[in-house]
Order: C-alpha cells, then sequence, then structure tokens
C-alpha cells in the first residue's frame, strides 16, 4: 500500500530511529511518539514530528485519533530480558498496555495497517532445535517473550473484530550503528564499546549460547515491505545462521585490536542457549532477505562507535 503519514513508536530508539530516517527519504509524514527511556533526541530526525509520550500513557490514545496516521510502526517497548525477569509489572505495563492503548484508538484513528515489532529470539520453544519457523512451538521463558506474544494475540484480535490489517515481525538479535550500549540488550553494542574503552569485559556463562544476528539496515527494509504488500501475519526476520557468543567476541577484537583478556561470569535467568530463525516465509510472502553479512556488518558497526567514542 501507498501512504503519506506514519507514526513510529520508539522513534528515537535504535531500530525506530533508522526506520524513521528510511521514511523521511521516501517523502513519508512522520510522527514520532518516544518517551526516552532508552532512546536517545540525538538519534531523532529532525524532519520528523516527535512527541515526548510514553505508548502506556492514557494521553496517547488522544494523541493517535488527533495525528490520525494511515500506517503505525510499533517498536516502543521494553526490550530488556534480564530487566524483565526483576520487573515483570513494569515490563507489562510499556509493552502489553503499549499495544492496547493502540487496539484501543485504532478504528477511530482512522489507522489502515500497524507493523509490530516482537521477538523471535525469545517466543519459541527451546525444546526444538532451530532455525525456528513461524509454526514451530510457542514457548517464551521469559515476561518480556510472554509480553511480545500477548500482543501479537491483542493485535490479531483487532485484525479479527476491527478489520485492521496487521503484520507482526519476529527479529532475531538486530544489531548495528546507533544501539545503546547501556540501556539494551546488545551484545555486539556492549562489547565493542567496552573494547573500544580499553574495558574488561564479561562474557555471560560459557559463551556457547548462539545466536541470529540480523543487521539494522535488513530490518529496517523488512519493516517497509511489511507495508507495500497487502499482507497480514507473523513473518520471522532473521538469518537462519546461529553464531555463538565467543566467536562474536574474536571477530570484535580483531576489528577493536582489544588487548585484554575476556572473563566469563554465571549466565543470567531466562535467556535460552540456542536461537537461529528461519526467514524462508518473510522470503516468499514479503519478497525478504537479508543482505548485510554477519562480517560486514560488525566492521559497520565497529566503525560507527569509534566515531562516537
Amino acid at each position: 500500500m501507498k501512504f503519506k503519514t506514519a507514526l513510529v513508536t520508539g522513534g528515537a530508539g535504535f531500530i525506530g530511529s533508522h526506520l524513521v530516517d528510511a521514511l523521511v527519504a521516501r517523502q513519508v509524514k512522520v510522527f514520532v511518539v518516544d518517551d526516552l527511556s532508552s532512546g536517545q533526541k540525538e538519534n531523532l530526525n529532525p524532519n520528523a514530528s516527535f512527541t515526548k509520550l510514553s505508548v502506556a500513557s492514557p494521553l496517547f490514545g488522544a494523541y493517535l485519533k488527533k495525528i490520525k496516521p494511515e500506517v503505525v510502526f510499533h517498536l516502543a517497548a521494553q526490550i530488556n530480558v534480564r530487566k524483565s525477569v526483576d520487573e515483570p509489572i513494569k515490563d507489562a505495563q510499556t509493552n502489553i498496555l503499549g499495544a492496547l492503548q493502540i487496539i484501543q484508538s485504532a478504528k477511530e484513528a482512522g489507522i489502515k495497517k500497524i507493523v509490530f515489532s516482537s521477538s523471535g529470539g525469545a517466543l519459541y520453544s527451546t525444546a526444538i532445535k532451530p532455525p525456528y519457523t513461524e509454526s514451530s512451538l510457542i514457548h517464551p521463558l521469559s515476561p518480556y517473550g510472554i509480553s511480545k506474544r500477548a500482543s501479537e494475540m491483542y493485535f490479531s484480535f483487532l485484525q479479527q473484530v476491527a478489520g485492521v490489517p496487521v503484520v507482526c515481525l519476529r527479529y532475531a538479535n538486530v544489531y548495528g550503528p546507533r544501539q545503546n550500549a547501556k540501556g539494551e540488550a546488545g551484545v555486539i553494542s556492549v562489547f565493542s564499546t567496552m573494547m573500544l574503552q580499553g574495558k574488561s569485559i564479561l562474557i555471560n556463562g560459557t559463551g556457547k549460547q548462539s545466536r541470529d544476528f540480523v543487521f539494522v539496515g535488513d530490518v529496517v527494509l523488512a519493516n517497509l515491505l511489511a507495508t507495500t504488500k497487502s499482507v497480514t501475519g507473523e513473518y520471522n526476520i532473521g538469518t537462519g545462521k546461529e553464531t555463538d557468543i565467543n566467536s562474536i567476541v574474536r571477530k570484535l577484537i580483531k576489528l577493536t585490536g582489544y588487548k585484554l583478556t575476556p572473563k566469563y561470569k554465571a549466565a543470567a535467568k531466562g535467556e535460552v542457549m540456542r536461537s537461529a530463525l528461519s526467514h524462508r516465509k518473510a522470503k516468499e510472502v514479503l519478497g525478504w532477505e537479508p543482505k548485510v553479512g554477519l562480517d560486514e556488518g560488525l566492521k559497520k558497526t565497529v566503525e560507527w562507535f569509534k566515531r562516537k567514542i
């Protein structure tokens, strides 16, 4: 579908700000809502209309009805798995209530499509061997994963009762420039920053736990493709490849010239040992597949952090 206006919740954040840039470049009028709890003002595109507001705020519904965006890209979330384990109520307040605010106001606001940023790594059962498909057993181990699945189901409800088309994009581990090394659970951004600063790094568990790392530019493309076709449903956005944390550390050591020896600590609660997402469905239906390889993506990411430090 062609659209002229869009709202990006979490548009000052890591993925959201890259998406805003892409929309502005396509001459879409972009509204951004972000409470700046993890997003940063410096990420904001000056050509987007920014409002500091939480999606869980009672004021958010009225705001949505006022601006009447054609498309909503819902990225605002509490995304730290470990924090969700420690503070499940706060996690639900942001992640579930934020989705419900959009759902409650969607019809009146005249929204024509919603693209929801969900999770792949935190949803699927660890009893299954990766790569996971969209039909793999869902069994989240953390409140974060539970909140993402609950939001998917609420959006499915909206589509059924109000006819508002929804696409849920289940991301693998997204990385790239602008990822917050403090507030967001991105191992690549955290380790890149600490290595460039010459600080000692601590690896959770054995470092043999694997993840599917997908570059932020590829994730932005998936969001755009989700609006160009009359499609709905859930789609994995990942590379289908597992890379263990020890391998990531070795690659980053080479790129940063890090001289210290990494140390290990006890594994975190609620953390899965293996994860990878098959993107076959996204390729067949959305025409999406990852374009940026891990080595290229890591190089781009480290170069960005070098300029920041």
